[in-house]
């Protein structure tokens, strides 16, 4: 098995070659067998080299079964080639688990299917790539629910949640997944059949014979050594087996990490969800009184008892009861004055020790409370100071009594060590989560971190804890499952792998024989010398190594479903194309695998990074909703920056990236009317089209006859107008002054209305965002070294810049600040930004808009979503009488992406998730609602893909306002 499981890189080329020609053959044989997809590309292997732990390995590839049938027929051809197997749900494993360096069963592509609900035995049959959520939302149309609920609920799979014996925050009420597991189907490597339920029935009679055996000759340890804990799920549940637990093999798989057998289907037991819910929020002293407290709650009931400290909650801690940590207990109902009233006898039981506390009925409220809770994965990868932390020590459980006093040892072992950590988890059941600031880079760091777990290993089991309560051992804590369990019992572990798997086919190196935790670690290939880059990275150091690997894994890029409230927008082309290499992490996973150099050999010039950022719409959604701030606009500026660094780009880099110049080129020579009858002549728009690189597909957009900054100067040398010392700089970016004049001159008329001095700069200024979009960097920074120039007067007099395209002044936030971080006045203007609202909001508090009293439809834009916040939007909406809430997501169109060639399907099918849906919905309720899109590029989109026709034309809010004060008059 290890001759083709070898690394690319060892023995040389004559290896290299050797292995690659196995690995061909391999691929060859799967392809003939399986029905489903067979993928060996460097991409596709590069993709599953990791997932949500520290660790990484190489696989030789990757299969996606279409069903059972398909599952033996790669088992048989693994078997004979001696090739090891791991299965893989949603790759959200903490442990390395989901690794591994021979053929990866990749189960969300295809074996995602519910197959039935039986509301009266309250069990589900589901397939192993099936989303928790997705249960979870066909179970309530019963008032059922699956009980365990991890934070990774929309993402993780039930197979993924079966191999690690997933919990989440709800255990304490309804247990981890080995408790709602009925029957499993499985598949060993050697081919064999089996059913695990309760008692030996289902099992292939050798393996039946063998574990009869195993239990009955070690009973007494089965008995005496494995310790009574809601949370233990280190090793195997051996225990499970014994008479007394009525032989629950099923339980005993439950948590096997994949090395026993690979499962093709499970029957779950579901749980009656509360029809209300509340919340009681509990402040304390510090962590270890709310360590102390939280096993005092259960006897009340409580769903949930979730706990966490002011070191993980940072500024959310402003919508919480004073305090330095806090117990989120949840209570469940048949009505919501049921279970308000057990929330407040739990917040009156508590009030001896808490320092503050308040119940959340609200659904909203909910939300964004658990919202703190689901996101600690990833915030918690990040210290307050910037610096990296990791999980190896992830998510050790002690007795719930008992958890006070572990914290208080584990933090003091944290001093020792001269680590950090911010603990949080589920308090109720003595369960910790917690990342630490490991140096994971130097062979100081790992030695510290392989010293430092083995002494948390010893203290854990101090308390009578188990060294996993939740994600399981893998590779971090295998190795250390001696000092938990005794020599003996590991054994046992072998013995019980052994029979399932007898030719260690089966996720080797993980429970059993397991790598050590300092082996395989994914930063060692990592360059340790930043590169060169055009970008900043002032929050990684200067280091665009340091900035990849802020993708940890945990995949919230990977949802399909939209959030609650509409308002997210990671990731676009992931939701429509169900692809690993379209989502956030995926693309961070090859940026990895690029600087690693190992499977992805090209650097810079790598076509399968470029081919996975193809489809990226840098819509900057990452950088808002990724737990971790992963900012793929700014890497994919980045990467085509050096991809095509001295060589020719494609042709819409030129006709769109230079947008700008070709548009002030036509104003200069008053050609607007020109090129629109030009681009409405068919036979011309079609060879232009072709010429640009642009979706033959799409429609050009018509240039306005008189540029909004024409009119202005027209305007201002009136003699009617008074100049006088402005209030503020309105900033005539290229989409509103070539494009939508009309925005500019309604934001005019609002602003002017409510009292407000305008200037507008001498010269055209310039965001660079169509040279950044296309990583003509360059170029971008001449550009805005020359805005600098023109914006000087009024930097030196403190004006703020009001900007109305989203997009542009999110470029100005963000961008800006990172390609010339050596110039103050970046900084400066990038903090002079408004957005037209919040121009508004502070410089005209008391202005009182228009009365508009109607509703609302259209989108948010993405980048305003994800760098600058609506809320200044929503008030003002508010406040003028516009009803209804906007889409999230992301429009499709982006900028350049929706019109480059190629893209058109994708564009469209974005426009389909959210936006396009919201505008039929509004359409169908009749209510003459207007249709709000701030960003020309959501505009466009509406315009060609909901076409006009008869209905509203999709405006900025600015237009709206304007409109209302006309009719005033």
């Amino acid at each position: 098995m290890a001759d083709l499981v070898g690394s690319d890189a060892d023995g040389g080329g004559a290896r290299q070659e050797e292995t690659g020609a196995r690995r061909e053959e391999l691929a060859a044989a799967l392809r003939k067998a399986v029905r489903g997809d067979v993928r060996f590309g460097a991409g596709d292997r590069a993709l599953m080299t990791m997932d949500a732990s520290n660790y990484r390995r190489v696989p030789l590839g990757v299969v996606a079964p279409r069903d059972a049938g398909d599952v033996a027929a790669a088992l048989a051809v693994c078997r004979a080639h001696g090739v090891p197997v791991v299965a893989r749900g949603g790759g959200t494993s903490i442990a390395g688990q989901a690794t591994g360096t021979g053929v990866v069963l990749d189960f969300t592509r295809h074996m995602n299917a519910i197959t039935a609900i039986d509301p009266e035995a309250r069990t589900a049959v589901v397939q192993p790539g099936v989303v928790l959520d997705a249960l979870r939302a066909a179970a309530a149309a019963h008032g059922l629910t699956f009980g365990p609920d991890p934070s990774t609920h929309a993402r993780c799979t039930l197979g993924g949640m079966i191999g690690n014996n997933a919990c989440g925050a709800h255990s304490v009420a309804w247990g981890t997944t080995a408790d709602n597991v009925h029957t499993l189907d499985v598949l060993t490597y050697a081919g064999e059949r089996a059913r695990p339920g309760r008692g030996w029935d289902g099992l292939p009679q050798r393996l039946a014979e063998g574990l009869r055996a195993l239990t009955g000759d070690h009973l007494a340890l089965l008995r005496t050594r494995f310790p009574d804990l809601p949370r233990r799920i280190s090793g195997y549940a051996l225990d499970a087996l014994l008479p007394e637990r009525r032989t629950d093999v099923a339980r005993a798989f439950t948590g096997s990490e994949g090395t026993l057998g690979v499962l093709t289907e499970a029957t779950v037991r579901l749980v009656e969800a509360p029809r209300a819910r509340a919340l009681a929020v509990l402040a304390y002293a510090d962590e270890s009184a709310a360590a102390d407290a939280a096993h005092l709650l259960l006897p009340h009931g409580p769903l949930t008892v979730e706990g966490m400290a002011a070191d993980l909650v940072g500024r959310a801690a402003a919508g919480l009861p004073r305090g330095a940590a806090w117990l989120f207990a949840e209570t469940g109902g048949d009505t919501a004055a049921e279970a308000r009233a057990r929330a407040e006898e739990i917040v009156r039981a508590a009030a001896p020790d808490t320092t503050g506390s308040l119940v959340v009925t609200d659904t909203a409220g909910q939300r964004a409370l658990w919202h703190v809770r689901d996101d600690a994965a990833g915030t918690a990868t990040r210290m307050p100071d910037g610096t990296e932390a990791w999980p190896g020590w992830e998510d050790c459980a002690v007795p719930p009594a008992r958890l006070g006093a572990y914290l208080r040892d584990f933090r003091a072992l944290l001093r020792r060590h001269g680590l950090h950590g911010a603990p949080y988890g589920h308090f109720g059941d003595g369960c910790i989560h917690v990342r630490i600031d490991f140096d994971l880079l130097s062979a100081g760091g790992v030695r510290r971190f392989r010293d430092f777990s083995g002494e948390a290993a010893e203290l854990v089991v101090a308390h009578g804890g188990s060294l996993s309560g939740e994600h399981g051992d893998g590779q971090a804590r295998a190795g250390l499952l001696p000092k938990m369990y005794g020599a003996d019992v590991v054994r046992l572990f072998a013995r019980f792998k052994d029979l399932w798997d007898p030719d260690g086919g089966l996720n080797p190196g993980m429970l059993v024989r397991p790598h050590a935790l300092d082996e395989n670690l994914r930063f060692d290939v990592l360059p340790r010398r930043p590169l060169p880059v055009a970008f900043a990275y002032e929050d990684d150091g200067g280091d665009f190594a340091g900035a990849v690997r802020r993708c940890v894994g945990v995949a919230k890029c990977r949802e399909t479903a939209a959030p609650a409230g509409g308002a997210g927008v990671m990731c676009p082309s992931y939701r429509v194309t169900g692809e690993e290499r379209h989502s956030t992490r995926g693309r961070a996973r090859l940026l990895h695998e690029m600087l690693a150099g190992e499977v992805v050999t090209d650097g810079w010039r790598s076509e399968e990074v470029r081919e996975a950022l193809d489809l990226c719409l840098a819509c900057k959604g990452c950088r808002s909703d990724c737990p971790v701030g992963v900012d793929m606009a700014t890497y994919k500026a980045e990467f085509l920056h050096h991809h095509y660094a001295g060589r020719p780009r494609p042709a819409a880099h030129y006709a769109m990236g230079w947008l700008p110049l070709w548009l002030r080129a036509v104003a200069a020579v008053r050609g607007a009317a020109a090129v629109n009858r030009l681009s409405g002549a068919a036979p011309v728009a079609a060879a232009a089209k072709r010429l640009a690189g642009i979706a033959p597909e799409r429609e050009i957009p018509r240039l306005a006859p008189e540029p909004f900054a024409r009119w202005w100067r027209g305007r201002e040398r009136s003699p009617a107008r008074r100049v006088l010392p402005a209030d503020l700089v309105l900033w005539p970016d290229t989409f509103t002054n070539h494009l939508s004049p009309e925005t500019g001159r309604a934001a005019v008329t609002v602003l002017e209305n409510a009292g407000l001095r305008i200037a507008v700069p001498p010269k055209q200024p310039c965001c660079g965002l169509t040279w950044i979009s296309t990583g003509q960097l360059h170029r971008a920074r001449r550009t805005l070294l020359r805005t600098l120039d023109v914006m000087a007067p009024a930097l030196d007099a403190g004006l703020p810049v009001t900007v109305l395209e989203p997009s542009c002044a999110a470029a100005l936030r963000t961008d800006l600040p990172g390609l010339l971080p050596g110039d103050p006045r970046a900084r400066q203007l990038a903090t002079s930004v408004r957005t037209f609202a919040q121009t508004l909001e502070e410089l005209a508090p008391h202005w009182q808009p228009p009365r508009l009293d109607r509703p609302v439809a259209g989108q948010t834009h993405c980048h305003q979503h994800a760098v600058l916040g609506d809320a200044a939007e929503r008030r003002l909406r508010e406040r003028a009488g516009l009803t209804g809430e906007l889409s999230g997501g992301c429009c499709g169109l982006a900028g350049d992406f929706g019109f480059e060639k190629g893209h058109y399907e994708v564009s469209v099918a974005c426009a389909e998730e959210q936006l396009l849906p919201s505008l039929r919905a509004a359409a169908a309720r009749g209510a003459g609602a207007a249709i709000l899109a701030d960003g020309f590029s959501c505009r466009t989109q509406i315009a060609q893909l909901a076409g006009s026709g008869d209905g509203p034309r999709a405006r900025h809010l600015a237009e709206l306002l304007a409109e209302g004060l006309r009719a005033q008059r």
